[in-house]
């Protein structure tokens, strides 16, 4: 290697860190915080008694969550479906927008391990799953689950992406995410842009009862071109 070659290899080496910034400098330039409309906080009831080395304790806002530009609510009158029938509200309630602490907003869904599964109706870049199970009352639901995937089934490229089931009670595996007290903000899961049309939320009663419920499921992404 002539003198010269050495002297462009080193520069070239010398200049990576700043490659590296300045890529990271255009992906960030080409996010931007998704606007989410909270619902109003309603605490009803009393307060939660409830403690476990796996529950998340936070009082801080949860900060704005960036997502590709162009990044919209991809799941607005989505098909649902379910494991069980409601005992309570109807399945289409769930991605109908209304996430208000009402008696007229919520989905309930009998004991045990139930799921609610949506239908985007197209593959989509997920970027942010947002879900209230109930904040009108401090609550816990337990073995809080969320599995995506390309088939109605749950056949294919099948991923978890949120499970704090810590004692595999819900038997679809132990989970290392926390558990959380549900409020206004629901709860917000980093899709990571992972590509699926179908998402499962899984639940096992929670710390008032043993029924599940759901206010509302908001999925944020673009549709694949």
């Amino acid at each position: 290697m002539t003198f010269n070659a050495r002297l462009l290899a080193a520069l070239a080496i010398a200049m990576l860190p700043f490659a590296a910034a300045w890529a990271a400098d255009e992906a960030e330039a080409d996010l931007e915080p998704i606007e989410i409309k909270l619902p109003e906080p309603s605490y009803m009831g009393t307060p939660l008694d409830y403690w476990s080395e796996h529950l998340e304790i936070s009082f801080k806002k949860r900060e704005p969550f960036m997502a590709p530009k162009g990044a919209e609510i991809v799941s607005t009158d989505a098909k649902v479906t379910a494991s069980v029938k409601p005992e309570v509200g109807t399945l289409d309630m769930i991605v109908d927008g209304d996430k208000e602490a009402k008696d007229s907003s919520y989905v309930e869904l009998a004991d045990g391990v139930q799921y609610v599964q949506i239908d985007l109706g197209r593959p989509c870049e997920i970027y942010a799953i947002i879900l209230w199970h109930y904040h009108a009352e401090e609550r816990v639901y337990f073995d809080t689950i969320c599995k995506i995937a390309k088939d109605a089934d749950f056949t294919e490229d099948v991923e978890t992406i949120y499970n704090n089931d810590y004692d595999n009670s819900a038997g679809l595996g132990v989970g290392e995410d926390k558990e959380f007290i549900e409020n206004a903000e629901g709860r917000l899961i980093d899709a990571k842009g992972k590509v699926a049309q179908f998402i499962r939320l899984y639940s096992n009663g929670n710390t008032t009862d043993d029924r599940n419920h759901y206010v509302e499921v908001e999925v944020w992404g673009k549709p694949v071109e």
